[in-house]
């Protein structure tokens, strides 16, 4: 039998039935699901003076993922920063299906609760059309990274794609999924 990350059999098992009977879904194929997680890690300023910085970040970003990543590059110049059309100033990596999900599953159980003074991530990083974005601060709280062979501390966008059509069916998947936002009555 083939492996199936935890995360994706919980979507199957126990989430699908949870948002069909919150949303009164007639088919289990309207329920919204995680379609890909995107990874982007900018070095900006740093890749312009050193190049061997996008080459550690290309190597983090894919150990993090578990994916090879690839560098971003720019689309136009700008004289101001050195920066000319077509160098790399950062990496990307976009996940789907089984690593999604084990990403997603080490994101929750592993990295943020290693994130200081964690008190839940905000649920205002949505777009509006079911997507959200997180932004971390530091890449070291993956624990596949080891912080002595770290030459810059970096931040990355991490996106959530989903099929959901609006903000409240998102939010509502990703909490099924577990990732633990702020409690906002908790606040107020």
């Amino acid at each position: 039998m083939a492996y199936v990350p935890r995360l994706k059999s919980k979507y199957k098992e126990e989430i699908v039935g949870a948002l069909k009977e919150k949303f009164n879904y007639k088919s289990a194929m309207q329920v919204p699901k995680l379609k890909k997680i995107s990874i982007n890690q900018g070095v900006g300023r740093f890749s312009v003076a050193d190049k061997k910085v996008i080459d550690s970040a290309i190597a983090e970003l894919s150990t993090i993922a578990g994916q090879q990543a690839v560098p971003a590059k720019s689309k136009k110049d700008i004289s101001n920063f050195k920066l000319r059309k077509g160098m790399p100033i950062g990496v990307r990596v976009t996940l789907r299906d089984n690593n999604m999900y084990e990403f997603l599953d080490r994101l929750i159980a592993v990295a943020l609760p290693r994130i200081r003074d964690f008190k839940g991530i905000n649920d205002k990083g949505f777009d509006g059309k079911g997507n959200y974005t997180l932004g971390v601060t530091e890449q070291i709280i993956f624990p596949e990274i080891n912080i002595d062979k770290i030459n810059k501390i970096l931040g990355m966008d991490i996106t959530f794609v989903t099929s959901a059509t609006n903000d409240v069916e998102a939010l509502e998947l990703l909490k099924q999924f577990g990732l633990p936002f702020k409690n906002q009555k908790a606040e107020q």
